[in-house]
């Protein structure tokens, strides 16, 4: 049979047909199972497997052509089929062709258009709710001891942390859930603030060492319960509580478990009733902003790890407790050791533990400034818990501290979906913007951040100083004029900034000594308050009034940094003093010890050269001061100076005639 007669033999037979038609339909049909399997939660390789199944039926079907037609009759063989056929000018099969293909390009167009949907970024996370995403409220302490609310807290923690190294859960940090009551009536309402499908309502009663936990996990969109169960246990009995709830949870909401995830769930930390209890005490006050509460925490871990030794998790929290406090205030040698300890500790006693793993993280980026390592051991606890907020949101820090703002954001807006009533998550997404100079998306989370908090002064302050940074002076003012702060706030620094940017020295003045008559001042801030009042006479022109204040605050300072007390800022204070003094060889010795300090921190690095800038133009040398602060000016770092800040902060009017200082200043921003 030759080509011509072979391919007219093809088409009497209708092999054509079928081809064409079997193509569009499974075309039509492969785009169908796409769209809508995932609908239901069929696996991928389902669809897979379906549209490989329609792959290899397209040569069947074309041989089925050859010997077989379809006829009103049923199938019957080609030849059969030719004998009976009357001669018929139907053309169905191409409107079922037309059909099919109008349907599979429908079908197409959809998923291209869901595609397009689903990728188009939304802020902090998809608008749809994962059915895997889970808040625990505070449990309900129904002791007759009202003082054992501790326990229904640190019980609540512990399940968290359990919950949160299982990767196929969304789960939202206690910081968040804190702010609701136990067993409120409003489910849904919550569920839609914190960005979940599911609650965990319970409470705990505890009677010396019998405890009774009840907890029930509901649906929150229709406030139906998918699981309830009551345990009656003793003290030391509780962590297998907590690793029953977590997997039951788990396994009600179908999440997968990997058997790491399973033994992480199961593990033990003590057998001490009391250490676990101390330890209870302990995490209750986790997420305190408060001095008195942190420090409190602290005592109570040191005293869990003298009863338990062997106590990991307690090591763990000391360790980041201890690093914390050596960043500031106690940067001394003694502190560092006791930070070492720790994270060394929790690290031999259970290294595959995450929150050993993270707390030797802490470690390196709150002590050793070493933030590649930092990282390396904060990549290694995400591992393990990839929901705990915490880490995500430590993460940011160093990825920040390396310069990389763009991974920092995303990694805060993360942080933020897990964690989405904690201030200080949006007030960290706040001031990475802010050292973009974004300042109206700086405002904009730290409005977040008020809508949470809207009394604290601190964040009015910090918003206040976005207008400062754009040169709106007196909107800063209006916000900031009848606020009251303490004398260690951050905001009582920006309010000061306002008062100064307007040139009312005495206002300043008085604001200063309102706050030493408090007599609750620390050390630390006393010498600042001095150097401030100095630096203010100065600019009155009172050189006579000025001295006295710097050399009190150089003395105070000077001993600051000789006991390693304050740690950077005591730097950063007393070079300002010094060149008020006119010291210009101390101003160049204490520049090159900030920027030795701040080397590895590109986050803070050209922060120190603003310092030194800021020195130099308070001695009137502006060959010194405008070539950093041009560098400045083009660097993204916290708080970074803006030209509007070079117009109003008096500390630069010994250069404001310069010409290449006013071309920065009047630069747009």
């Amino acid at each position: 049979m030759n080509s011509r007669n072979f391919l007219a033999e093809l088409k009497r037979r209708n092999v054509y047909k079928v081809a064409v038609a079997y193509i569009v339909g499974g075309w039509a049909l492969s785009q169908g199972i796409a769209q809508v399997f995932p609908v239901f939660d069929i696996p991928n390789w389902a669809i897979r497997a379906i549209v490989l199944l329609i792959i290899l039926g397209f040569p069947a079907a074309v041989v089925f052509a050859w010997f077989f037609e379809l006829t009103p009759e049923g199938i019957k063989r080609t030849e059969v089929a030719d004998a009976a056929r009357q001669k018929s000018g139907g053309k169905a099969w191409i409107y079922i062709v037309i059909i099919g293909a109008i349907l599979s390009m429908g079908l197409f167009l959809l998923g291209r258009y869901t595609a397009l949907r689903s990728t188009t970024p939304v802020p902090f996370g998809p608008g749809g709710i994962s059915e895997k995403s889970i808040a625990v409220l505070p449990f309900e302490n129904l002791s007759d001891d009202k003082s054992n609310g501790y326990f229904a807290d640190g019980v609540q923690e512990e399940i968290l942390t359990r919950l949160s190294r299982i990767a196929d859960l969304k789960v939202i940090s206690r910081t968040s859930t804190q702010h609701y009551k136990s067993a409120p009536e409003n489910l849904p309402e919550i569920a839609r603030q914190l960005g979940v499908a599911n609650i965990v309502e319970g409470s705990v009663q505890k009677n010396g060492d019998a405890v009774r936990v009840n907890v029930q996990l509901i649906k929150a969109a229709n406030d139906s319960h998918l699981w309830a169960d009551t345990y009656d246990r003793k003290m030391i009995d509780m962590f297998g509580v907590e690793s029953d709830l977590a997997e039951k949870i788990a396994n009600t909401l179908e999440a997968k478990l990997t058997g790491k995830e399973k033994a992480a769930l199961e593990a033990r930390q003590t057998d001490n009733p009391q250490a676990y209890e101390t330890f209870l005490r302990a995490m209750a006050l986790n997420n305190s902003q408060s001095d008195a509460d942190n420090a409190r925490m602290r005592d109570l871990l040191r005293e869990t790890v003298q009863l338990d030794p062997n106590f990991a998790d307690a090591w763990a929290w000391l360790a980041a407790i201890e690093s914390n406090r050596y960043f500031f205030p106690e940067e001394s040698l003694a502190q560092k050791e006791r930070a070492r300890v720790a994270a060394e500790t929790a690290l031999r006693l259970a290294p595959d533990l995450a929150d050993a793993q993270g707390s030797m993280g802490l470690y390196y980026y709150y002590v050793e400034k070493n933030y590649d390592e930092a990282l390396r051991w904060l990549d290694r606890a995400r591992a393990v818990a990839p929901n705990d907020a915490k880490f995500i949101g430590a993460t940011a820090l160093v990825k920040r501290r390396q310069g990389k703002l763009d991974e920092t954001i995303a990694l805060q807006k993360r942080q933020a979906e897990l964690d989405p009533l904690n201030v200080n998550v949006w007030v960290g997404l706040a001031r990475s913007y802010r050292g973009l100079r974004d300042i109206h998306q700086a405002r904009a989370m730290f409005d977040r951040a008020l809508a949470i908090s809207p009394n604290d002064a601190n964040l009015i302050a910090q918003k206040a100083e976005t207008y400062l940074a754009a040169g709106d002076v007196e909107k800063s003012w209006e916000m900031l004029r009848g606020v009251k702060f303490g004398p260690a706030d951050d905001g009582f620094g920006v309010l000061l900034d306002v008062i100064l940017a307007r040139r009312d020295y005495d206002e300043a003045i008085r604001r200063i000594n309102a706050m030493h008559e408090t007599g609750n001042e620390p050390r630390l801030f006393s010498a600042i308050g001095r150097a401030a009042l100095g630096r203010i006479q100065l600019a009155k022109g009172n050189r006579a009034a000025a001295e006295p204040l710097l050399h009190d605050a150089e003395r105070d300072l000077t001993q600051l940094r000789d006991q390693h007390e304050g740690g950077i800022i005591v730097f950063e204070q007393l070079m300002q003093v010094e060149a008020c003094l006119g010291r210009r060889d101390e101003v160049e010795r204490i520049g090159d010890q900030l920027r030795a300090m701040r080397r590895f921190d590109k986050w803070t690095y050209p922060f120190a050269d603003e310092n030194v800038a800021s020195a130099y133009a308070q001695m009137g040398n502006a060959d010194r001061a405008v070539p950093l602060l041009e560098t400045a000016l083009h660097e993204t770092y916290v708080g970074a100076i803006t030209p509007a800040y070079l117009r109003n902060n008096p500390v630069f009017d010994h250069v404001r005639n310069d010409p290449r200082f006013q071309k920065l200043a009047n630069a747009n921003p």
